[in-house]
C-alpha cells in the first residue's frame, strides 16, 4: 500500500522589510489533508498569517493539489491573491477557477410591501369574487332546473340516482353512529341535572326538542359536508386536472346540467331523509341512556314524545335538511370548478370547500333560529 505524502508548511523569517516566506510542499489533496487529521494542523498554521500582506507565498514545491487544498490557501489569503505569490504552471488553473467563481451570495428575500389595510382589502375583494361566482352558480342551477322541469325525460336521472346513493345511502352508517352517541351523551348529562331538581319527566321534552329541531339537522349536515362535500369538490377537481371538463365543453355538454344540478337535487332529496335517520338514532340513544340513568321506560318515552315536541319542529328540521343539502352541494361545486390543473390547488380547494360548507351550514342554522323564533313552542 503506497504511503500518503503529508502536506507541509515551512515558515522562514527574512528581514523586517520583506516579511516572512511561506513555502508549501507535499500533497495538498483531500485524502492527504484528511489523513492523521492533518487539516487541523494546517489551519492552525495558516490562521496567524490571515490578513498579512507582507507574507511571500511559494507553492511551486507542492507535489499534487486539488480544489480542496487550493481553497485552504484562498481562505487564508482573504479570498484574493496575495501580492507576492509563486505558483507552478499546473496550479494556476485551480486559483483561476476560484477567482471566476467569486464570493457565494444568497438571494435576499423580498420584503412584503403589503400593509394590513391592503391585505384586508385583498381579502374583501376575494370574498366578493367568491360571492359573485356563487350567485352566478345559483342562477345557472335555477335555469338548469327549469330546463329539467320542461323536459323531464331528457334529464340526468342516472346522475341524480347515483348521487343519492353516494351522498345519502352510503352515509347512513356514520350518521346513525354519531347520532346515537350524541343522544346518549345528551340524555346522560341532562338526566344528571334534571334529577337534582326532580324534573326527570322533562327529559323527553329537552331531548326531543334539541335533537329534532337543532342537533339532528346540524349533525347530519356537518357529516355530509365533511364526507360528501369533499368528495364532490375532489371529483370536479380531478376532472379539471385530467381536462375532462374541457372535453365536455368541446362535446357541447353543459357542466351545470350534467354535473352540478344532479348533485344539488340529490342532496336536497337525501338530506331530509338523513335528518330523519339521524333524529331516530339520537332519540334511540337518548332512550337507552334514560332507561339506564332515570329508569324511564321506552314505552313512556315514545308516548310522551309527540306531546313534548310539536309537529312544527319536525317540519322545521326537514326544511333545514333541504336547505343545508343544497348549500353543501353548491359550495362544493363552486370550489370544485375553481380548482386549477395542479395537485396543490386540488388539495387546497377541497379543504377550503369543506370548511366553507360547514361554516355556511352553521350560518344558515342561525338564520333559521332567528326567522322561526316563535314557531314550534
Amino acid at each position: 500500500m503506497p504511503t500518503v505524502q503529508s502536506p507541509k508548511l515551512t515558515l522562514s523569517q527574512t528581514s523586517s522589510q520583506q516579511g516572512a516566506i511561506v513555502t508549501a510542499s507535499g500533497a495538498w489533496q483531500v485524502h492527504a489533508l484528511a489523513h492523521d487529521n492533518a487539516i487541523k494542523a494546517i489551519d492552525a498554521q495558516l490562521k496567524p498569517l490571515q490578513g498579512d500582506t507582507q507574507v511571500q507565498w511559494d507553492l511551486s514545491a507542492i507535489g499534487s493539489m486539488d480544489h480542496i487544498g487550493a481553497q485552504l490557501f484562498w481562505n487564508a489569503w482573504g479570498k484574493q491573491r496575495p501580492a507576492q505569490l509563486t505558483l507552478a504552471p499546473s496550479q494556476e488553473e485551480f486559483f483561476r477557477r476560484i477567482e471566476e467563481t467569486g464570493p457565494l451570495t444568497t438571494p435576499t428575500s423580498r420584503a412584503n410591501r403589503l400593509t394590513p389595510v391592503m391585505k384586508l382589502g385583498m381579502a374583501m375583494l376575494l370574498f366578493f369574487e367568491h360571492l359573485k361566482g356563487f350567485i352566478a352558480l345559483v342562477g345557472q342551477v335555477t335555469l338548469d332546473v327549469g330546463r329539467f322541469l320542461r323536459h323531464p325525460m331528457r334529464g340526468p336521472w342516472r346522475e341524480i340516482s347515483a348521487n343519492i346513493f353516494h351522498a345519502g345511502f352510503q352515509a347512513l352508517g356514520i350518521t346513525a353512529l354519531v347520532g346515537f352517541l350524541i343522544g346518549v351523551v345528551l340524555s346522560y348529562l341532562s338526566a344528571q341535572q334534571l334529577r337534582a331538581f326532580g324534573g326527570d319527566i322533562y327529559l323527553v321534552n329537552l331531548l326531543g326538542m334539541s335533537v329534532i329541531r337543532e342537533l339532528g339537522p346540524l349533525l347530519a349536515a356537518i357529516l355530509v359536508a365533511g364526507r360528501s362535500g369533499s368528495s364532490i369538490t375532489a371529483q370536479l377537481g380531478v376532472m379539471r386536472v385530467t381536462e375532462e371538463l374541457d372535453a365536455m365543453l368541446v362535446m357541447g355538454i353543459s357542466h351545470g346540467f350534467r354535473l352540478i344540478m344532479p348533485k344539488v337535487l340529490a342532496l336536497a332529496i337525501s338530506m331530509p331523509l338523513l335528518v330523519i335517520w339521524t333524529d331516530t338514532a339520537a332519540l334511540i340513544g337518548g332512550m337507552v341512556a334514560a332507561k339506564v340513568e332515570l329508569n324511564l321506560s321506552a314505552r313512556y318515552f315514545i308516548q310522551k314524545l309527540p306531546d313534548a315536541v310539536p309537529l312544527a319542529n319536525y317540519m322545521i328540521g326537514l326544511g333545514k335538511g333541504v336547505i343545508f343539502g343544497m348549500l353543501i352541494a353548491l359550495v362544493s361545486c363552486h370550489f370544485g370548478l375553481r380548482i386549477k390543473a395542479n395537485t396543490e390547488s386540488l388539495g387546497h380547494g377541497t379543504t377550503t370547500a369543506v370548511v366553507t360548507a360547514i361554516t355556511v351550514v352553521i350560518l344558515a342554522d342561525a338564520v333559521f333560529a332567528i326567522v322561526f323564533n316563535g314557531v314550534g313552542f
